[in-house]
């Protein structure tokens, strides 16, 4: 097999799930976060990698910011043993580089990057691997769905045109012939907005009607739709889980995330 395709054996890990968007600023993150902190409330064995080599956020999502993992002798080859917060396993290019460094790489340095995080991490049994991908379409995301088997990828964006447009771009790139990933759900993020003192108010600031449009494009579930809550951000700043705050509107649209997403990850298997 040629070795440029040959895949990364990553055993004791069940299920791994791409999360990716066209654009940034959708809250691909967030959800990635929140999604992997739900599964490992729900019992899951969690695993999360940050594959924005470029941006890494998770580990200032998670407080974990300074946090460098341990690094040991296991048989003849060094291995990365992951940050474990709220039950997860994570890895990110973040906990190995200066946060007030950027990274000046080209694309085949990146794509080699992510590969060694996949190959030299101890990952344990794994039920769920969340990976957050980087916005759009590029050696990151090529690479990965080339070299690790995956259960498929979940689809966010907000509700706009425009932001349908960058989400499609990241679909088709799963349709592809030569990729074929399946795509497991689309979740429409910042759907509509309900001031705290008028919970009877919802206001459609990005539109309507948008991830609905697009999982009948893609002839898959809309898996969620997650309002626009202010908390969430302010919980990211903080490093604090979404779970931990009081609003339960959104902690539902993730807890019937998770059924949905296991659900269909059960029916396929």
């Amino acid at each position: 097999m040629d070795k440029l395709f040959e895949k990364i054996p990553m055993e004791g890990v069940k299920n791994i799930i791409v999360v990716a968007s066209g654009k940034g600023g959708v809250g691909k993150s967030t959800v990635s976060a929140n999604l992997a902190v739900a599964l490992a409330r729900d019992g899951y064995k969690t695993a999360l990698v940050d594959a924005d080599i470029f941006g890494p956020s998770i580990p200032r999502m998670f407080g974990i910011e300074d946090a460098k993992p341990d690094v040991s002798a296991l048989g003849d080859k060094q291995m990365i043993f992951p940050i474990v917060k709220y039950g997860i396993n994570i890895i990110s290019i973040g906990f190995f580089i200066d946060r007030k460094q950027s990274l000046i790489w080209r694309g085949p340095m990146a794509g080699k990057a992510i590969t060694q995080l996949f190959e030299d991490t101890q990952w344990g049994d794994i039920d769920y691997m969340i990976i957050d991908f980087p916005p759009g379409t590029s050696d990151i995301q090529l690479t990965t769905v080339q070299k690790l088997n995956l259960a498929g990828a979940i689809i966010v964006t907000t509700p706009q045109e425009i932001a349908l447009n960058d989400a499609r771009k990241a679909a088709t790139m799963f349709t592809n012939a030569d990729i074929k990933v399946p795509i497991l759900g689309i979740i429409e993020n910042m759907s509509w907005f309900t001031p705290e003192k008028h919970p009877d108010e919802v206001y459609y600031l990005f539109g309507k009607g948008g991830g609905h449009k697009l999982a009948r494009e893609f002839d898959t579930m809309l898996l969620g739709q997650i309002p626009l809550v202010m908390e969430v951000g302010e919980a990211a700043e903080k490093g604090l889980s979404i779970f931990n705050q009081s609003n339960r509107q959104i902690v539902e649209a993730f807890e019937k995330i998770t059924e949905m997403l296991v659900s269909k990850i059960e029916e396929k298997s």
